[in-house]
């Protein structure tokens, strides 16, 4: 299994002294165990700092967070940008995979998930965007009151610091659109356009534009269709990553009701009965191989992510009761959803031959002096290379990709699925419909060749671009549960199953996402890319039939780490349907919630960023109007 691979070369996290890194109040994990504690936290990463910085906004309230990785503080391959990828498969990643997929062709497939305080947002490839209106609104209509564009929006927009481009030539040639009554201005997370771009980023507006698609000016606002330039987590100032350590925790270290163990794994939520009903009193955790227990008076509050939420709700004796007799865990409270639900965004990674005389970021992954060259002007200017982040990005309705009798073929296909709740099943119908502008399928072109399946031919000297194509909602549904074996622990990597491309349902992600690739061809050779393309090179260019490139596809589809819904909020059907309630309580049990990307219900169109801070946000919020309620 090649092991993915975006960035450059990995000299860089030792080229050059690095700046003094802020210092974490340190404690004792005997300390922080004598806490007397109002809420822990456990996850130190995206969401989770969020929720501790706002909830010890509150000086009456102690907030604990137990982060499993380390701090990180000053980590180059964190902070710089162009260095995106270099973290991947290193200590700061949690290194999981999937279980062998029949649907591609019996691959397991790394699953990338931070390690390290800030969580994947330390590691993630910075991207900021948010998904269309319809995809929040359809979490409402599942039955979750206020989980809607509109009632959203404020907590998009309290994360969010938007920098305005400054260079009007720059915004002018790379299209930098957008509306600034849609973004935050004063939130703690810096949001900007990139000063600089890869030679090929101005042919690509032009080149959407020859293909009947229009550039969105207003891509944060409600509609994310058509082509657009990508805003990042980056703060130009420093042209380092903005994230949830630099934004949410780090200002707010010294407050004397906040406090954080890092490198702390926890094992499970500790749940007492209590009058005939389960409460969470705190946790149980390893440090520096000791055990400790933790408590809480109010809350403790899930933030671990998709993959380790529902782990850590199994290990507590919550879940499926099959699932927990079989890795050796008594059964607290029964709920077959824990785990359930899982849904990703499925990627593909077309790759072109290029004019070999542009500049290419493959070039410092072989070439020592380039390799110095971009540092030393990173480091005196912030600019170069390595400040470059991938920007070119387009999302399309399927009418615009797939055929029309197969799109209408697909729509009867849909309809016959009888997996899905009547009302999940009735949204999903409504995004396959031929009038639908929803972002079906995204698009991102930049150069480089970040294929993990395909070999550079660096003796050769030539140079490679790469289109991804990812789909944004897969019918494709997975699991993920603790592994069985008697007794399971926290140690033992989840069993993560997406299911990709298997079943009825899986075929057809597979067929659409076959007719999404063949699309890739037609940008590439779309006038202007195609003035410094010289032809498809993975797939071979003698991939051309249906059937060739849909084993193509089989063969090397990747995840785009994504992953949601594996602690759904159950709407409607309440328990029967989820996992939390509309203000992410865990069914069942007072005193512990769930706030990450888990508790979406349906996967969105676009990148999870930004979608995770808001979830933060409005849980923080959601968590501090409940205790200012308690008598």
């Amino acid at each position: 299994m090649p092991h993915y691979h975006f960035a450059f070369c990995s000299c860089f996290s030792s080229m050059a002294a690095s700046q003094p890194s802020p210092v974490i109040p340190r404690i004792a994990a005997s300390d922080f165990v004598a806490r007397k504690f109002d809420y822990l936290v456990v996850g130190g990463g995206t969401a989770g700092l969020v929720v501790a910085a706002r909830l010890s906004e509150d000086s009456t309230l102690t907030v604990g967070v137990l982060e499993a990785g380390p701090a990180g503080l000053g980590e180059r391959t964190i902070e710089i940008p162009g260095l995106y990828g270099e973290t991947l498969g290193t200590d700061y990643d949690w290194q999981f995979e999937t279980v062998p997929q029949p649907g591609l062709a019996g691959r397991k497939l790394p699953w990338p998930r931070g390690k390290v305080l800030g969580g994947t947002s330390a590691i993630n490839f910075m991207t900021w965007n948010r998904a269309s209106r319809e995809d929040y609104d359809a979490w409402e209509q599942l039955g979750n009151p206020g989980w809607n564009w509109d009632h959203l929006l404020p907590f998009f927009k309290r994360p969010e610091a938007f920098h305005e481009p400054t260079d009007a030539k720059c915004g002018q040639e790379n299209k930098l659109f957008y509306d600034p009554d849609s973004l935050g201005r004063s939130g703690p997370i810096q949001v900007s356009y990139a000063n600089e771009y890869s030679a090929c980023h101005s042919l690509w507006h032009d080149t959407l534009h020859s293909l009947g698609v229009e550039t969105n000016k207003a891509h944060l606002n409600g509609s994310n269709v058509g082509a657009w330039t990508n805003l990042g987590a980056v703060d130009p100032r420093s042209c380092t990553r903005s994230y949830s350590t630099s934004a949410y925790y780090l200002p707010n270290a010294s407050r004397p009701n906040l406090f954080l163990l890092t490198d702390s794994l926890v094992e499970r939520t500790e749940l007492e009965n209590q009058s005939g009903g389960w409460i969470a009193t705190g946790v149980h955790f390893q440090h520096g191989g000791h055990a400790y227990h933790a408590t809480a008076t109010k809350e403790v509050i899930l933030c671990a992510g998709s993959v380790q939420s529902p782990q850590l709700l199994e290990l507590s004796g919550i879940g499926n009761p099959d699932i927990l007799s079989q890795a050796g865990i008594s059964v607290k409270f029964p709920n077959p959803n824990v785990g359930e639900n899982l849904q990703e965004h499925i990627m593909l990674a077309t790759i072109f031959e290029v004019d070999p005389t542009l500049s290419n970021p493959d070039d410092l992954k072989h070439d020592n002096a380039a390799a110095a060259a971009a540092n030393k002007l990173f480091t005196e200017s912030k600019s170069g290379p390595l400040s470059i982040l991938p920007n070119a990005v387009c999302y399309l309705p399927f009418s615009h990709v797939v055929p029309k009798d197969v799109q209408q073929s697909s729509q009867s296909r849909a309809a016959s699925f009888s997996h899905l709740d009547k009302q999940e099943k009735q949204i999903r119908l409504q995004r396959f419909d031929p009038a639908a502008r929803l972002g079906q399928i995204e698009y991102m072109f930049d150069l480089g060749n970040w294929n993990p399946f395909f070999p550079s031919d660096v003796l050769g000297g030539k140079k490679y671009a790469t289109c991804l194509q990812m789909l944004q909602y897969p019918y494709s549904r997975g699991s993920i549960h603790i592994p069985p074996g008697s007794p399971s622990s926290a140690a033992d990597k989840p069993r993560i199953d997406p299911k990709y491309y298997e079943g009825p349902h899986g075929e057809l992600d597979l067929d659409v996402m076959t007719h999404c690739a063949m699309f890739a061809d037609k940008i590439a050779k779309t006038k202007p890319l195609a003035n410094i393309t010289r032809g498809r090179v993975f797939p071979p260019a003698e991939v051309t039939s249906f059937e060739a490139m849909r084993e193509w596809v089989v063969n090397t589809t990747i995840t785009d780490w994504h992953p949601v819904g594996t602690c759904a909020m159950g709407g409607h059907r309440g328990m029967e349907g989820g996992v939390v309630d509309k203000r992410l309580r865990v069914y069942g049990v007072r005193g512990l919630r769930v706030v990450d990307a888990s508790i979406m219900p349906l996967q969105i169109s676009g990148h999870l960023q930004a979608t995770v801070y808001a979830i933060a946000e409005k849980g923080a919020a959601m968590i501090l109007e409940d205790a200012r309620r308690e008598p």
